[in-house]
């Protein structure tokens, strides 16, 4: 275990700059600020003109493994992670088999304990059928980072359609239940009706067809549930102008019984962008029209929208109807060919999220001290993680370095995902990841890494 002092950098912390240093000793943060000098051998990283971040915490990735090993694994999309200034991560359970049991769900947490870079959880998955094993999550709350449930269409059994057990689970849970939220009624009515009307789709269908008005009932029926029995809901990846009315920015955060996320595509995206990218954007809920991406960047300004995440989705290119010639993304369906229905929906973000919010800092969309608090100190918050998240002196020093001065461009050569695109190829950002420390221990160094640790499961404080 190596010992560092962060020398000359700047903090941006808890919603101040701090200009000074950072000492870092057996795995946490030993002090913050000023200068800082010691009486024994240490490593000096001289961070002048440099950015000090808490690494980001991701609360919603779908990393692959078990079972998917093809699209992606949690080695390789934790290591990505890293690369991007993600230092802790809360992974999806519908991988095969889905994390339907405690065995299963305890099988991820060991394959990431062998072979995650980044700090991880994994979320208990919810079917039709599995009340009492999701019940038995009571009694591990600090171990878990909470419930997840598809309330709209997915794969497998993870579709959670029953009234009455949605109102059993949000009745019965202790833990954060997390929710997709799209009603699948609407989904399948709004399919039937379009098909009917043309024989192939495309995918600037996507948004026509899994529409505002199917986020908006399902979240409001996720609402009522959790108003009913006080149940702490966070929903995921809110898409649409219309949800923003069920949610406020009256209370403090910590104080919150029902959270929302945004994501950054559909911070970045909107419909316009299917008529180059296609199914490259595909994913679920579906990236809309304009007006939406400008209400959700002024939702998550005023604190209606609590955290950012990325909702990492990798698939392979094949899988999402398209094939690489050189630099370009092509799609393999060919003029009045069906481009759209048997493409994958999700898309892979997670090494390239803060990049991009970084672009935003630069045009000055968002404060840089704002990205901060959205993506990891109200994911902290939200989900009371113990010791992370945060630059206070005894937590786990998870950190991330960035350099505003020089740029990253997002090329196919520096993609870590397995899945090998992304849907950002070409994209120039402003900034440039320098170096990520997880649990005191620099990771990723301008390029290079040290893989001679792993990362912790992460714990949570709740009573």
């Amino acid at each position: 275990m190596s010992n560092y002092i962060i020398k000359d950098t700047t903090i941006i912390n808890e919603g101040q700059r701090i200009s000074g240093d950072v000492l870092i000793k057996n795995n946490r943060i030993e002090r913050v600020g000023g200068v800082i000098n010691t009486a024994y051998a240490i490593n000096e990283i001289n961070a002048s003109n440099q950015f000090l971040l808490p690494g980001c915490i991701d609360d919603q990735v779908h990393f692959r493994e078990p079972g998917l090993t093809h699209k992606a694994t949690i080695a390789t999309e934790a290591k990505a992670a890293v690369a991007g200034g993600v230092t802790s991560f809360m992974e999806m359970p519908n991988t095969n088999p889905p994390a339907f049991s405690h065995d299963l769900l305890e099988e991820k947490y060991h394959i990431a304990s062998q072979s995650s870079l980044a700090n991880y959880s994994f979320y208990m998955g919810t079917s039709n059928d599995n009340y009492e094993a999701v019940m038995q999550t009571n009694q591990k709350k600090n171990d878990v980072c909470g419930i997840k449930i598809f309330m709209g269409s997915s794969t497998g059994n993870l579709l959670v359609d029953s009234p009455l057990v949605l109102d059993k689970i949000f009745a019965g849970s202790e833990l954060l239940i997390a929710t997709h939220c799209e009603d699948e009624q609407t989904i399948k009515n709004n399919f039937t009706s379009l098909k009917a009307t043309k024989p192939f789709l495309e995918p600037a269908d996507h948004p026509i067809i899994r529409n505002a008005e199917g986020c908006f009932e399902s979240s409001f029926k996720a609402i009522q549930f959790a108003k009913k029995y006080d149940t702490r809901l966070h929903i995921l990846h809110i898409s649409t102008e219309r949800e923003l009315q069920l949610f406020g920015n009256l209370l403090p955060l910590e104080q919150k019984r029902i959270t929302a996320e945004v994501c950054v595509h559909h911070l970045h995206f909107t419909a316009d962008d299917y008529g180059t990218l296609g199914n490259q954007i595909k994913c679920n809920p579906a990236i809309k029209s304009p007006n939406n991406k400008e209400a959700l960047w002024a939702a998550l300004l005023d604190d209606r929208l609590d955290v950012i995440a990325t909702d990492h989705a990798p698939h392979t290119l094949a899988e999402k109807g398209l094939y690489r010639e050189g630099n370009r993304i092509l799609s393999i369906a060919k003029a009045g060919e069906d481009r759209y229905e048997h493409a994958h929906a999700g898309l892979p973000l997670v090494q390239h999220a803060l990049l991009l919010m970084l672009h935003y800092v630069k045009q000055g969309k968002i404060p840089l001290e704002k990205v901060v608090e959205k993506m990891s100190h109200a994911v902290a918050t939200c989900f009371q993680i113990k010791e992370r998240g945060f630059i206070r002196e005894g937590y786990f020093a998870d950190l991330v370095m960035v350099d505003m001065n020089k740029p990253t461009t997002i090329q196919q050569e520096n993609i870590l995902y397995k899945c090998g695109w992304s849907p950002l190829e070409n994209f120039t950002a402003p900034a440039k990841i320098t170096r990520t420390f997880i649990n005191g221990n620099m990771v990723y160094d301008n390029g290079t890494w040290n893989e001679a640790t792993m990362g912790m499961r992460m714990k949570f404080d709740r009573a």
